[in-house]
Order: C-alpha cells, then sequence, then structure tokens
C-alpha cells in the first residue's frame, strides 16, 4: 500500500498533548485512532509519569497511546515504557537512530522541516532516510525550541520524500536503497486548514493539539470533531 494516500486509504488522526481523562474520552468518540502524552518538562502540556499512567487506562483497545519525548535519558524513558506501556514512542528532539532503535519499541521520529540539515526537499529526504526501520516518519515546522510549534510549513519541501515513498511501494520488498515510512502530518493544522493540507500532501496520518485548544493541554471538543470531520471529507468518506 502506498504511504502517500489512495482512493482506498482513510487518514489516520493523532491528538496529540492529552492532560484529561474527559479529552481522550471526546478523541476517541470523534474517531481518534492514537492520542499523545507529552514528556518534556518545557512543554506546556507536560505530564509527569504518574499522571500519565492514570490516562493510560483511559484509552481503550484499538487506540495507540503515543509518548512523546525531547532528549530524554534511557533510564526516563524506560520509566515511561515500563509505567505507562505507550504503544509507541515519539522521539521530537536531536535523538540519533540508534537512541532511537535501543529500546526494542515501534516508534514515530519528529523531523523538525526548515531547519538546520532539513531546509530542503532533498536534505529532509535524506535525513529521512536514516530512520528507515521508523514506524512513522513525523513533520512538524522548526523552531528554536522542541516539541510540537503549532506552526505551518511549506509543504513542497515534504516533495522529496513522497517520491521516495511512492517509488518504495512500487518496489519488491527488501530492495536496496527503497524505504516505504508512513507520513505523518503536523505543524499549524486545524479544523480550517486540514483538509487542503490532507488533499495536498496526501499522508499517512496527521497530528494536531494546539490547534483544538483553548488554552494548551485544554481541549475543545467541537473543534476536535470538526477536524476529523474535515480529515473525512479529504479522504472523501
Amino acid at each position: 500500500m502506498s504511504t502517500t494516500g489512495s482512493a482506498f486509504m482513510r487518514t489516520r488522526i493523532k491528538f496529540c498533548g492529552m492532560t484529561r481523562s474527559e479529552d481522550i474520552a471526546a478523541a476517541v468518540a470523534a474517531g481518534a485512532d492514537a492520542v499523545g502524552m507529552i514528556f518534556y518538562p518545557e512543554s506546556k502540556r507536560y505530564i509527569d509519569v504518574a499522571q500519565a499512567a492514570r490516562l493510560r487506562r483511559a484509552v481503550p483497545a484499538f487506540v495507540d497511546v503515543v509518548a512523546l519525548v525531547v532528549n530524554a535519558t534511557e533510564e526516563e524513558v524506560r520509566r515511561i515504557v515500563g509505567e505507562v506501556g505507550p504503544d509507541l514512542l515519539q522521539f521530537h528532539g536531536d535523538e540519533t537512530p540508534a537512541d532511537c532503535r535501543v529500546y526494542g519499541q515501534r516508534y514515530l521520529r519528529a523531523l523538525r522541516v526548515g531547519g538546520p540539515g532539513m531546509d530542503t526537499a532533498a536534505a529532509l529526504a535524506a535525513t529521512c532516510a536514516s530512520y528507515d526501520d521508523a514506524s512513522g516518519w513525523l513533520f512538524d515546522s522548526y523552531t528554536a525550541g522542541f516539541g510540537g510549534s503549532g506552526l505551518a510549513f511549506d509543504h513542497h519541501l515534504l516533495d522529496d520524500v513522497r517520491k521516495a515513498s511512492a517509488a518504495a511501494a512500487c518496489t519488491p520488498a527488501g530492495t536496496a536503497g527503497r524505504i516505504s515510512v508512513p507520513m505523518i502530518l503536523s505543524g499549524g493544522l486545524t479544523p480550517d486548514n486540514v483538509e487542503a493540507a490532507v488533499r495536498t500532501v496526501r499522508p499517512f496520518a496527521v497530528d494536531i493539539s494546539s490547534g483544538v485548544e483553548s488554552a494548551p493541554g485544554i481541549k475543545v471538543h467541537d473543534k476536535m470533531r470538526a477536524f476529523v470531520d474535515a480529515v473525512r471529507r479529504a479522504d472523501g468518506i
């Protein structure tokens, strides 16, 4: 299956920055495929391991829990894995491929599009290729800090990544030099602009946090439903 989208693929949806059980329930009711919890102390949506473990119990089967970390120590990540039990780890800092692989967990690699070494389509595709065993590449915009930016970026910078993924989908598995990792679009998405973004990029999934909030970590349930509805319109569902 192509990771760049098709008439037969539903775009997956992740709501990130969860801090309250009622927001998780609303996300699930709206049709979310995943919810994210942030373990970066500098984030306004940071939660500690104990709070995350409580929230994790509110997530039903068939909805993934994603733990977002930024340059965390191995001890910190292993505690999150042991006490929260996330389905995926999301690395949003300067983590190397080896850093991401050491836990033996499925992981998402966040790429800060437009930043140093990722300011051209070719450079971005080259960086992505070094994380070829990731369960997804998550594209967010570059800011001086880490974590989600809430800002949009030039989607044309994804062109070479999309071409590589499309080529991989048509190439026998195991062929050297071919990569096919699901693309996750983030950065500046809102219920008002996500339909156009999905139609343009055709990502495997979209990820949103601040675009459906009234304050950091406080989700607006009507906006969450509107976001899902807009994605489904783009999918033609």
